[in-house]
Parts: C-alpha cells; structure tokens; sequence
C-alpha cells in the first residue's frame, strides 16, 4: 500500500501554515518539520510581530523541532517549506544537520541555489512541491499589500 505521507502531504501543512502567515500580514511562508512521517514543528513567518528579521518560518522551524528532539541536530528530519529557503536559513539548516529539505516556489533573486549557499553534505534538498500554489499564495500578498499602500 502507498504511503499517504508524501512529499505533497507534508506541503500541504506548509501551505496551511504560509495561510496564517498571511491573515497576520506577514509574508506567507509557512513550514513544518517531520520525522517517521510525524510533524514535529509547525512554523510561518513572524518577522513583523516579532520585529525580527531573523524569526523567519524556517528558523522557528528549526528551534520548535530542536526543543521537541531535544538536540540541536535535526537528523533524519524533513524540512517542507513554501518558498526556497534564504541564504541565512540555509546557513541554520546546514548547521542543523537536516536530513532532506522540500520546498515550494523558488527564490531566484534570494534563494540559497541562486547566491551559492553550502548545504549540509548529507542533506538532500527538493524543489518545486507545490510550487504554483506556493507561488500564488505570495503574489496575491504582495499584489494586496501595494493595493493598501
């Protein structure tokens, strides 16, 4: 029998999490992190409430599934993420040691593939999951946000 816990599966709660990013204003990149096929961390993006630009979905990702394992290595875990990570997500998901990140859109002007980024050596990584819904779900907030400005 196939396993219903597949990559789209876990994008899908990604994309529920990039939602509520969006109803908060903040620009909807939502997050979770599996291991066995369990969510471990739920996440999305809070740098404006916070008012910091380091609480992106990833890295409250990272910390919520580090203080679940209770470790900083994020071993035999899965990243899914709405939007490629950036440059500084990628710097914590290598030293996180993460087994496999998955995401949606691509950042071609910010992403990690795009300015070089190191990954982890064992860390696989996988794009495109989703990546239309993805993809519109940040077009329809920043079309909305230069409408109100």
């Amino acid at each position: 029998m196939e396993n219903p816990f597949d990559d789209t599966y876990f994008m899908k709660k990604a994309l529920q999490e990039a939602e509520i990013a969006f109803e908060k204003g903040e620009i909807p990149v939502g997050a979770v992190i599996v291991i066995e096929d369990r969510i471990i961390a739920r996440a999305h993006n809070l740098t404006e409430l916070l008012n910091d630009v380091t609480a992106h979905a990833e890295m409250q990702a990272i910390t919520a599934a580090a203080n679940f394992l209770g470790g900083k290595y994020l071993h035999n875990c899965t990243l899914y993420v709405t939007l490629e990570p950036c440059q500084m997500c990628a710097g914590a998901l290598y030293w996180s040691q993460i087994s496999k990140i998955v995401y949606g859109a691509s950042d071609e002007e910010r992403g990690c593939i795009n300015l070089k980024t190191k990954l982890h050596p064992k860390t696989k990584m996988v794009g495109g999951v989703l990546q239309d819904e993805a993809s519109q779900l940040l077009k329809r907030f920043f079309i909305e946000k230069r409408n109100l400005n």
